[in-house]
């Protein structure tokens, strides 16, 4: 979503950090390409506007202590300007209210505001252990009711069942009353949308809203609409009354600009941002990270959140048993691409790792992206159990069988099997004996920078650790250097991988064998 933003911010303040000193002369430049790169992003004028004076105002006048260049200073400001656009803390949906609480979802049509509900009722059933009871309100778009109702099926929530002929606001009135003698602990009303915003449509709201007494009413947004959803939030807003901001389509190839100007305008919070079509994919919104992203400063805390989420951990127990003792099969790669492909695929990980967003352009022109993924893992289900666990056993017939039963050719099995070898001989250097093996080593190190202690030799059990932790985490790695562009120190500049001398990814420029398999370069 903001990867074209992400670019020119990029290009923008690296220009500034490298400098020693900076005039006033300087910073007006630098600000006239942020707000064009903002407003080629979509941004409302006015916040855009509002943003640059507060950026300058700071950045003139601002004290630079004597370890930090004035372009670090600089970058460290819009960074804490974009935070404070974004609304500074995140906030989730509010459930302190006597039960059942009544959360009612507004919007247009087509903004996915029936798939959103389902999104939340799921969210809040899994992680939160609520009861949740589903009511769709749309009785004009045909089969809207039958969706929601295939969507509580799927995920096992509680829909109310359809009477035809009920008008709206009796629907929403049976639902409050049905939660309450079923012992739902929240209501999700999925309310009717329009193709614009029209006098019926809020009439309709408003009628809904005086019936059912909503605690939040969340206002579901198609991030890519760009500037007409600032409009949309300030019509529904004074209309109706919205408690917070639901933003779908994240995953889009957007600007980005409604995310960072319905904030700014409205004054209400994003609480929730879609990233996919599957019903897992919906993210609380964190403006702290968002803007980390933005600037190419990776988001440590999103990833090993992901990472806990999608990793199993009794196969990451069994997969470390393995690796100390020096073997790595192919059953085993084939569970690390596929927890890779859970937690976002290359670009996913890449875009949350510091200092590596740059490297996706890169990766992608080397031709290593998800597809590869996919055919890799293809190749390994068409493999025997015996030619998985060793891979030695495989002669030209049988790569021709694979091939055939995989849609490949030879050519690609013998990348997969060379990659195979090298993360094999890679493991046995990492579990090999002496001081623990290299992982702990590295592990250690990393961790002796960022002054943790814990297991994994250094590395703390990240899995174990609450919201709080993890952003405190976050904050002591931005002190120990890990959150800045400019790479980690100590670990071969840009960006670089510990004790593998800078950023060395097959393909370009060294030969990580960890990642999949193209060729060093000669």
């Amino acid at each position: 979503m903001f990867e074209n933003l992400q670019d020119r911010l990029g290009s923008i303040l690296n220009g500034l950090t490298g400098r020693g000193a900076l005039s006033e002369a300087d910073v007006s430049a630098a600000l006239r390409e942020v707000r064009r790169a903002l407003l080629e992003a979509d941004v409302a004028l006015d916040v855009v506007r509002s943003f640059t004076d507060r950026v300058r105002e700071k950045a003139v006048g601002a004290e630079i202590l004597k370890s930090i260049k004035p372009g670090q200073m600089v970058v460290k400001i819009v960074h804490d300007e974009l935070i404070e656009m974004l609304g500074g803390e995140g906030v989730g949906i509010d459930l302190n209210a006597p039960a059942p609480v009544v959360v009612m979802m507004v919007g247009l049509q087509g903004s996915g505001k029936t798939t959103t509900s389902a999104k939340i009722a799921n969210r809040l059933t899994s992680r939160d252990r609520k009861k949740v009871l589903m009511a769709s309100l749309d009785t004009r778009r045909p089969a809207a009711q039958e969706q929601l109702r295939q969507l509580g099926v799927q995920t096992g929530i509680d829909t109310l069942p359809v009477i035809a002929g009920q008008s709206p606001t009796d629907i929403a009135a049976r639902a409050v009353q049905a939660a309450k003698l079923g012992g739902h602990d929240v209501v999700i009303l999925d309310t009717a949308g329009r193709t614009h915003i029209d006098e019926p449509l809020m009439v309709e709201m408003a009628d809904i809203k005086k019936k059912s007494n909503p605690h939040e009413i969340l206002l579901v947004a198609d991030s890519l609409t760009g500037q007409d959803a600032v409009n949309l939030a300030r019509n529904f807003d004074e209309r109706v009354g919205i408690t917070g901001l639901v933003l779908t389509r994240m995953d889009g190839d957007g600007r980005g600009g409604a995310a960072l100007s319905m904030r700014a305008v409205t004054g209400k919070p994003i609480k929730l941002i879609g990233v996919g079509e599957r019903m897992g994919e919906l993210e609380e919104f964190h403006p702290r990270r968002i803007a980390d992203r933005i600037l190419g400063m990776g988001d440590i805390v999103s990833l090993v959140e992901k990472a806990a989420e999608n990793i199993d951990a009794e196969k990451a127990a069994a997969m470390a048993a393995k690796m100390a003792k020096g073997k790595f099969d192919l059953n085993d790669l084939a569970d690390q691409l596929a927890q890779m492909q859970k937690m976002g695929g290359m670009g996913g990980i890449m875009g949350l790792m510091p200092g590596m967003s740059g490297m996706k352009d890169k990766m992608a022109a080397a031709g290593l992206n998800d597809k590869l993924f996919g055919r890799q893992i293809a190749i390994i289900s068409s493999m025997t159990k015996a030619e998985r666990a060793n891979p030695d056993l495989l002669k030209h017939s049988r790569k021709k069988r694979i091939a055939a039963g995989s849609g490949t050719d030879a050519s690609e099995i013998n990348k997969l099997l060379k990659m195979h070898r090298q993360m094999a001989d890679m493991m046995k250097m990492m579990g090999g004996k002496g001081k623990g093996g290299m992982m702990k080593q590295l592990m250690g190190g990393l961790a002796g920078k960022m002054g943790l202690g814990g297991g994994m030799g250094g590395m703390p059990d990240l899995s174990n650790m609450d919201p709080k932790q993890l952003e405190a985490l976050q904050k002591q790695a931005e002190a120990a250097g890990l959150g800045r562009p400019g790479g980690m120190p100590g670990l071969g500049g840009g960006g670089g991988l510990p004790g593998l001398g800078g950023a060395k990814l097959p393909g370009l420029g060294g030969g990580f064998p960890g990642l999949p398999g193209l060729p060093k370069k000669k």
